[in-house]
Formats: structure tokens, C-alpha cells, sequence
């Protein structure tokens, strides 16, 4: 069984627990689009694991991980990261790095930091790692590739096309400093260094021989659908295709290697940075359910804007995302509500015109307003249930309403961090 597994909200559902989990059956783990921009938070046995690069797959023995060539890698963040994992006593020797993966430059964070930090009007709200910049080198096909390392003939050639026009940007548009052709040779031979152990030159051979064997293979997605550059709320975007087909693109493997895409959703939505959110509750619920969810960025620390479940953008993720199972997390964190609200459709407060599917326009957004259909909570935990038919009748009508909502069977339902609180149907 091969499985792609991606968000299905804003980022943040909780992929990496699912994602651990579901390892367990496979043998191969790739990550296919993002960069350091992801956080990912594994609980095993009480011990707290942040993954923002590196496949959490990482956790199991003898399972391969690897980096496709649609990821984008800040190699200073990687050796971090890395240093880290050996020094938990994670073994890396299966970690894997594809050849054609992007390199983000010092010069790209700047840009990044500088953009962030001098716009009022229309702010992204990035993690000012550098990857919109990475991601528009390489789309204007003047970016650093993995490989470009282990080639000084290779490398300098293509400084030499890119430096003069890296440099007048650099200085002219953004008032930043030039950087010389020696200065970022230099650069590139520690990063080589960073990258010797995990570079994976015959990874061609490496992805064929997992086909031929029938490998298990699980596809690591990062962000989420309502973050994907072309179907997301754009402008407030990644810079990738969190969707199931960016594991295609990013991975290496054509669409007839995919059999399940599994979308995670929490029982609620969050979003990091900024841009439109119809379901946000600024009010005491709203900050309620944060402090109980703990929602707080793990590549950031920024608290996380929090609102009611949005059936309107899942029934979108399940289209253009490709779902054919839903995982739902955090459905614990209602475990004291008294009454829990979920969105069925957006009203237009300026015309009264009601909308079941998602408009894509978000600069109209501000004028959406959430129609709400209430129901019962359960006054009782969750955390300690193994099994779908012990969840208390309340909790499993809730459950049962999402699946009509969104028109997508829940086959995974978490019920806290921990591994074992998680309940398969």
C-alpha cells in the first residue's frame, strides 16, 4: 500500500503523528515539497520529538527516509536539525537527500526577512526561512541545486548567470549587500560537507528497486491543502503543492504509484500567519480552544488563530486534494465543551447569497459569514478509548456528521499525542 498523506486544512492537523503511525507498515518515507517552514510534533513514550526537515520516519529502524528532489533544504537549519536527532541517539544512516533538491542561500532568507519586515499592507506572514525566494529561483531557473556542490566546474559556471543577476536585486531593489563569487564558493564547500553523509546520487536506482520490490511506500506531505500555491488561499500561500499531486512532482514517482491519499483534519481549524479564516473565533472559545490544543507554531512558537470546524474548505481540500480517507485529530480537546459548532456553508453579508462550495476569491471573504449547525458535546474523556463503538454516542454522531459534511469516510480518529491514543476504523 502506498499512501499519501497531507493536510487538509491550513498546515498543523497533526500530520506527523499520523504519519508515525502509518510508518509502521511502510518501508520507505519521502518528503516531496516545503522546507523548514514545517513543524512537525511526535509524542513517543512521553518524549517529545519536532521534526521540521527530516521524514519522522526517521524514528523507526531500518525504514528508508527520504528528501525528493521538491523539497527545498536552508542547509545551516538541516545540520541543526540533524546534530539534534544523533544527539537523541536517532540513527540517520537511512536518511537519504535527493541530488536535485534546492538549496536555500543566505541571500534568500534576507529577502525573505527584509520583505517581511518592511510590508504593512497584504503581509504573507512567512517563517522568514527563505522559501518563497528558494521557490522563485528555482522557478526563474537561477537557483542551487544539491548536486551543484560536488561540481566546482558545474558550480562556477553557474555563478557566473547568476550572481550578476542575484546581486543587482540584491542591491538595487531590496538595499541589501552583494555577494561575491568566492564568498558563496565558500559557502557551498561547508555545505557540501553538511550534505556528504546523506546524499543520495543513485537515487534512480534506489526508487526503481523500491517499485520492483513492492516496497510500501509513504508519501510525507507538509503544510496543507489550503495552503497550495495554485489552489490555496492565495496570496497567503507556501510556495509548493502540498496537494497529493505535488507527491508526484516532488517525490520522483509517477500518479499509478499512489493507492490512498489520507487528508488530516483536526476537529477544528488553525492557521498560522495571515490571510482569510471565515470559521476564526477571536472570543474566549476561540482562545479557549488554543490553550487546550496547545496551539502554538512548532517552527515559529506563534500562537495559532483557532476556529470552528469548516466543512465548506474540506469538501474543497477533498476535491482538489485528492482525499480518499480522513484522519481527524484534537477531537479530545472538546472533551469539556458543553456544545460544538460546525460550518456548512459561507453567507455573502452583503447580498444574502449562500455558497456550499468554496469561493476561491479571498479578498471577498471579509464579507463571508459562517452558517453553524450545533451540537451536543460529551462532558466526558476521550483520551483512554481504544475503540470506536466505547466513544460516547455524542462523539460519534459528531464524527458520523463530518463524514456526511464532507462526503469522506474518517477511518483514523486521535484522541491524544500519544501513539496509542489513536482509534482505527
Amino acid at each position: 500500500m502506498n499512501r499519501v498523506i497531507i493536510g487538509s486544512q491550513w498546515g498543523d492537523e497533526g500530520k506527523a503523528k499520523i504519519t508515525d503511525l502509518l510508518t509502521v507498515n511502510a518501508d520507505v518515507v519521502i518528503r516531496s515539497q516545503g522546507g523548514c517552514n514545517a513543524g512537525h510534533t511526535v509524542v513517543v513514550d512521553g518524549k517529545t520529538f519536532k521534526f521540521h526537515l527530516v521524514p519522522s520516519g526517521i524514528l523507526y529502524d531500518g525504514k528508508v527516509c527520504f528528501l525528493g528532489a521538491g523539497t527545498v533544504i536552508l542547509p545551516e537549519f538541516f545540520k541543526k536539525e540533524t546534530d539534534d536527532l544523533i544527539e537523541q541517539g536517532i540513527d540517520l544512516s537511512n536518511l537519504k537527500i535527493s541530488p536535485l533538491a534546492s538549496i536555500t542561500m543566505p541571500y534568500h532568507t534576507e529577502v525573505d526577512g527584509f520583505v517581511e519586515s518592511t510590508t504593512t499592507k497584504g503581509k504573507i506572514g512567512t517563517t522568514k526561512k527563505g522559501i518563497g525566494p528558494t521557490y522563485t529561483d528555482k522557478m526563474a531557473r537561477i537557483g542551487l541545486k544539491i548536486q551543484d556542490l560536488y561540481s566546482l566546474e558545474t558550480l562556477s559556471e553557474k555563478l557566473d548567470v547568476i550572481l550578476p543577476q542575484k546581486n543587482k536585486v540584491l542591491e538595487k531593489v531590496y538595499g541589501l549587500q552583494p555577494y561575491t563569487k568566492d564568498c558563496i564558493i565558500s559557502l557551498c564547500e561547508m555545505y557540501a560537507e553538511i550534505f556528504r553523509p546523506y546524499v543520495c546520487f543513485n537515487w534512480q536506482e534506489m526508487l526503481e528497486t523500491f517499485k520492483k520490490q513492492n516496497k510500501n511506500i509513504l508519501f510525507e506531505g507538509a503544510q496543507g491543502v489550503m495552503l497550495d500555491v495554485d489552489y490555496g488561499t492565495y496570496p497567503y500561500v507556501t510556495s509548493s503543492n502540498p496537494i497529493a499531486g505535488g507527491a508526484c512532482t516532488g517525490s520522483g514517482y509517477g500518479p499509478c504509484m499512489i493507492d490512498e491519499v489520507a487528508g488530516v483534519a483536526k476537529a477544528y481549524v488553525t492557521r498560522v500567519g495571515e490571510g482569510p479564516f471565515v470559521t476564526e473565533l477571536t472570543d474566549e472559545i476561540g482562545k479557549r480552544i488554543q490553550d487546550i490544543g496547545h496551539e502554538f507554531g512548532a517552527t515559529t512558537g506563534r500562537p495559532r488563530r483557532c476556529g470552528w470546524f469548516d466543512a465548506v474548505i474540506m469538501r474543497y481540500s477533498a476535491l482538489v486534494g485528492g482525499l480518499t480517507t480522513l484522519a481527524l485529530t484534537k477531537i479530545d480537546v472538546f472533551d469539556d465543551f458543553d456544545e460544538i459548532k460546525v460550518c456548512t456553508a459561507y453567507k455573502d453579508s452583503r447580498n444574502g447569497k449562500i455558497y456550499y462550495s468554496y469561493p476561491t476569491d479571498v479578498y471577498m471573504h471579509k464579507y463571508l459569514e459562517p452558517i453553524y449547525e450545533t451540537h451536543p458535546g460529551w462532558k466526558t474523556s476521550l483520551s483512554g478509548i481504544k475503540k470506536y463503538e466505547d466513544l460516547p454516542e455524542n462523539a460519534k454522531k459528531y464524527l458520523s456528521r463530518l463524514e456526511e459534511l464532507v462526503n469522506i469516510p474518517i477511518s483514523i480518529v486521535s484522541v491524544g499525542p500519544d501513539r496509542e491514543q489513536t482509534i482505527f476504523r
